[in-house]
């Protein structure tokens, strides 16, 4: 894939503020709980993520896992272990499984702190987290799915800040309810495009043309080549060639790219093209 081909871009102004309001609410939480696209475990996480959190103690979730291959996950969540030292959960854009796992990791991960606090002489409290990750990795579904089970919202703390809402999981964990964003950034071209293909990036930031150009030069170029050609029952893997076995065509007899274009990035993310994780594992 040609760099040169897509260019992803933000405001600077719109990350700027994104880092100033996720910071704003890491000053309010014991524990992180941070969210990654399974379909990208690299590229749906900030670059120098331990300088942006700081020293909070943090549990990795691997979502949409129902989209990706379960074998080639399994070696994601053990590469992620080692190399941040961070607890990996697994789960998906729909069950709750997971939900009791991620409750009791949360709520282990900050009992040093609440013991720090009850050693200064204040009293035992529940933790409290806060969900965090890129757009559109399933921060808010994970919410969701925390606090369907507790209605139980005790809204702002004393001493705390009363803008924030909170609400009691259980007895002994605390979450707040609005996810924190991490801010995209454009310095990684090739990471900005993946975030792309998963719709992490917002639709006004690109063309939809040159991304599902640069996702069919990515899959077509690796392990899922036989299954692409299947599913669009073409030798040729291009949006010219999709376009017109699918006879879209425009004014001048001329494929309908820009259409093809939409139809391809949403076969994908809605996994209709396999089960596929986009980042290459790193070698040992």
């Amino acid at each position: 894939m040609k760099k040169d081909k897509v260019h992803i871009h933000w405001y600077p102004g719109h990350i700027a503020k994104a880092e100033r309001q996720l910071k704003e609410k890491l000053n309010l939480v014991d524990v992180i709980i941070e969210v990654r696209d399974a379909r990208i475990p690299l590229s749906s996480s900030y670059t120098n993520i331990e300088k942006l959190l700081g020293d909070k103690p943090r549990l990795l979730l691997l979502n949409k896992a129902d989209l990706v291959d379960k074998a080639e996950l399994a070696k994601w969540c053990e590469y992620l272990k080692e190399t941040t030292s961070c607890p990996v959960i697994v789960t998906e854009a729909k069950g709750n499984n997971e939900l009791s796992a991620v409750v009791k990791t949360a709520v282990e991960l900050a009992e040093p702190k609440i013991q720090s606090l009850m050693a200064k002489g204040l009293l035992r409290r529940p933790a409290r987290a806060m969900v965090v990750g890129m757009p559109n990795v399933g921060k808010s579904s994970v919410i969701n799915k925390l606090t369907k089970s507790s209605k139980t919202k005790i809204g702002a703390k004393a001493g705390v800040t009363r803008q924030q809402q909170w609400v009691r999981i259980n007895p002994k964990l605390d979450l707040l309810d609005t996810p924190g964003i991490i801010p995209t950034r454009q310095d990684d071209q090739t990471q900005a495009t993946k975030l792309a293909f998963v719709s992490s990036v917002s639709e006004n930031a690109y063309s939809p043309e040159p991304v599902a150009k640069a996702l069919l030069e990515m899959l077509g170029g690796g392990k899922y080549i036989d299954e692409l050609k299947t599913h669009y029952n073409t030798e040729e893997l291009t949006l010219e060639a999709i376009a017109i076995n699918r006879n879209w065509i425009i004014r001048g007899d001329n494929p309908d790219t820009e259409r093809t274009a939409i139809y391809v990035l949403k076969d994908f993310r809605e996994g209709r093209l396999g089960k596929i994780i986009l980042d290459e594992l790193p070698l040992a």
